[in-house]
Formats: structure tokens, sequence, C-alpha cells
């Protein structure tokens, strides 16, 4: 078994010219961590500025690769709110699954383990971006009455591989296969190269502001490498082309938003559409000129768009 990299943690994102959080962010959160099936968890709770009756309580579930950092822009949007956002096993600051495979229903097994360890009930709002939205969607059908509403950020809506981005998915999987056969260290380089990342980020990065961009590309380089081991991202990676929204779609029987990008390309528009179609009860939010990073490029629109499917869903 690879040895876990203790140590993987990189430093933080480098100041912008621009400040992208508010002043008020650093007062309303706490950090923490948690055990859980033998594994530590980190976790991150921001706390509303002002308790409302709008107030409710969101567990994010963040994107591959990603960590709780990611959706700190939209949490920053959303002052009312109460967010929770541990990051995932295998990422960021959490440990990998002590002796279980990195796939979505154990992934999901783990949003039971941790609602019940916060005591969180089923007014309790889920949130899943990206390959999140894989997670907190077939978790939210296997667990009917657990959680209420469900907001899925960039959700992925069609299987990774078919369609025209099937090619890509495809000889991504041959890369983290490949790096996960390399030697230890060179395998770690590859996985960790910044020029891959770079790519991946100017690939995604929809927005023509320079600033933002940097901002964005700042953002991936410090903490898309932050993941536990080889083994376990394989899996990770697995788990996120392996499954999709529209598996569970019609199970889903609570109310459903989706938060889209007119421009993505990972998540296609034209799936979105689709996937609204199947859902029992769900609405599209559809934010224009931007991708698969709305929660960095966009969390106004989106945080306004959660505020208002809330506002009509209350507790």
């Amino acid at each position: 078994m690879e040895q876990v990299d203790t140590n993987h943690s990189p430093e933080p994102a480098p100041a912008s010219p621009r400040e992208f959080f508010s002043k008020a962010l650093a007062s309303r959160t706490s950090a923490s961590d948690i055990d859980l099936d033998g594994s530590n968890v980190a976790y991150w709770c921001y706390e509303p500025v002002t308790v409302t009756p709008a107030t409710r309580t969101i567990l994010v579930i963040h994107g591959f690769r990603g960590d709780h950092h990611g959706l700190l822009r939209v949490v920053d949007h959303l002052p009312e709110m109460r967010v929770i956002m541990p990051d995932l096993p295998g990422f960021g600051s959490s440990e990998p699954f002590a002796g279980d495979t990195h796939t979505v229903e154990r992934y999901g097994k783990f949003i039971t383990g941790f609602m019940a360890a916060l005591g969180l009930g089923a007014d309790t709002v889920l949130l899943g971006h990206s390959f999140g939205s894989i997670v907190a969607s077939h978790f939210a059908a296997a667990n009917p009455g657990a959680i209420r509403p469900l907001i899925l950020v960039n959700p992925i809506a069609a299987p990774a591989l078919e369609g025209p981005k099937g090619l890509m998915t495809k000889l991504a999987v041959l890369y983290y296969q490949v790096s996960a056969k390399l030697p230890r260290r060179l395998g770690l380089a590859v996985l960790r190269s910044r020029l891959i990342v770079r790519v991946m980020s100017a690939a995604m990065a929809k927005t023509r502001d320079k600033e933002l961009r940097a901002f964005v590309h700042g953002q991936h380089d410090a903490y898309f490498s932050a993941f536990a081991d080889r083994a376990s991202l394989l899996e990770s990676f697995r788990a996120s082309v392996s499954s999709h929204v529209a598996e569970v779609a019609g199970q889903l029987d609570l109310p459903v938003l989706l938060v889209a990008g007119e421009k993505d390309e990972i998540a296609l528009l034209k799936d979105q559409h689709k996937l609204l179609e199947m859902l029992p009860d769900g609405a599209l939010e559809v934010i224009p000129d931007v991708g698969h990073l709305i929660h960095y490029e966009t969390p106004a629109p989106a945080a306004a768009a959660i505020r208002s499917f809330l506002e009509e869903h209350p507790a």
C-alpha cells in the first residue's frame, strides 16, 4: 500500500491584487476535525452574521480534487446562512477512508456519518458542486427525507465517458492510471505538475477579467494538488466519471435546484435541460458567460439563486 502523504497541504494561495473575500468571512469561520470510521475528517463552519427567519444550515460537498476553499466565495455571499464544509476523505486536510474504496456510495455513507456526528437533521440543505453533485444526489436518492432541499452547482448531468467530451475523459482516465503506476515520487510529480494544473485551470476559466483569472489560477495552484495519495485519488476519479446525477433523477422526490454555467464544457447546458425534465420537482438557474467555475467566477448570482430557492422552500 502506498504511504499516505501526511504533509501534502500546499502553501496558502498568494494574495491577489484585488480582494476576493470580505473581511467578515474570517470572523464567521471556525475549523474543527472529527474521527469517523477510523479516518480524521477536517471541516469548517461559517456562522451567520445575523440570524434571520431565512437562516438555514447548508452542508456543502465539494468537487473532485478540490477542498473546502473552492466554495468560499459562494459562502461569503450568503452571510445569513450557516454553512458547514468538510474536506472530503482523501482531499484537503482529511484522511482517506480507512480500508474502504472511494466510491460514490462510500462518500454517501460518509455524509450519513458526518451528519449524525454533527447532529444535522432533516431540515439541512445539501449542496454539491461538480463531483459533489453526484455524491449529493445519490445520497439524497438513497436516503429520502434525510435532507431538504437539494442544490447542485455545475451538476454532472450525463455520463462523462459518452458524447463529445468522452475522448477527453478517456485520456484523463489514462493520465490517472499511468500516474498511479509510476514510481511514487514521479507519479506524484506528474499529478501535481504546475503546468498540467495551469492548463486545466486555463481551459475551465471563462472570465476575461485578468485579476479574477489570476485569482482562479492561484486557487488551483494552491489547493488542487492537496490529495492524500494516488490510490484514493484514482478511486475518486473513477467514481467521478462512472456516475452522474441523471442516474437517480427520478428518485429525487424533493425540491432540487440546478445552477448551471452557460459555457460549461464539462457539464453541458443541453444536458442540464434534459436533467431538469427528469426531476419530479426541479428548477434550473443558468448563469451566463461562465463555465464550470461558477463557485469562483460568479459567486454572487449563484448565491442569489440559492437564496431565492430557499425562500421558496423554507424549512
